[in-house]
């Protein structure tokens, strides 16, 4: 289990258009040749947009970006023709396959934050999709086969236990609260990355905790 804390985040974005973000692994100027990916998971950024900020068009390819909204609303467009506000509960994918470009912003009048996870496919190419599930509910996960991955969404409530799924790779994301895992402990913007898990489970604290799971199969890990 290799426990990452949210302070060794690398700092991103833009703060003077009210854009920020921490970036969990190897990003743009910050590039670190031993923190590219984790089995499929290839980014886990938390955005935070003021209102009336966000990130105009621009491109991606070959890869699945899922979106959690853990505070606000995100407005995203796409050059696919979708457009939608996303909220708290809600689980959006673009998959960007051979080449989509969206919008993405706070068109609300208070603060938006998201965490976004993006994942490499099995396989290059395809055609875009766009997909938005409403409310997802804890005991559903939410399938991305196309990166042979499972997201799990797990909201505990003080002092309740959850198992964490047996994978070859799981990435654990604390979005708040704070939980234990195995010996330690985790808070806000910390995850753990842990290979071939097997038997473990995540104890909330006291005040409750919301967490994100990603169940990733056995792949090359880069």
């Amino acid at each position: 289990m290799d426990v990452r804390r949210a302070d060794e985040r690398y700092p991103g974005g833009d703060p003077a258009a009210g854009i920020e973000t921490r970036h969990a692994f190897s990003f743009g100027p910050h590039y670190d040749p031993g923190n590219l990916r984790f089995g499929a998971l290839i980014a886990c950024n938390e955005e935070r947009l003021a209102p009336g900020a966000g990130f105009d068009e621009h491109p991606h390819s070959h890869t699945e970006i899922v979106t959690w909204v853990v505070e606000g609303e995100l407005t995203h467009r796409d050059s696919r023709g979708h457009e939608r506000r996303v909220r708290p509960g809600d689980v959006q994918r673009l998959s960007s396959a051979a080449g989509v470009r969206h919008v993405e912003r706070n068109d609300g009048s208070g603060p938006l934050t998201f965490v976004q996870m993006w994942l490499a496919p099995l396989e290059p190419g395809g055609e875009p999709a766009y997909d938005l599930v409403r409310g997802i509910a804890d005991p559903t996960p939410y399938a991305v086969p196309e990166a042979g991955a499972m997201l799990h969404v797990r909201r505990l409530a003080a002092g309740e236990r959850t198992a964490v799924p047996d994978g070859a790779y799981v990435h654990v994301h604390v979005v708040r609260g704070e939980v234990r895992l195995g010996d330690g402990e985790l808070g806000p913007g910390d995850a753990a990355r842990i290979t071939d898990a097997r038997d473990l489970e995540l104890l909330a604290g006291a005040g409750g905790a919301e967490v994100l799971v990603w169940e990733m199969a056995a792949r090359s890990n880069g």
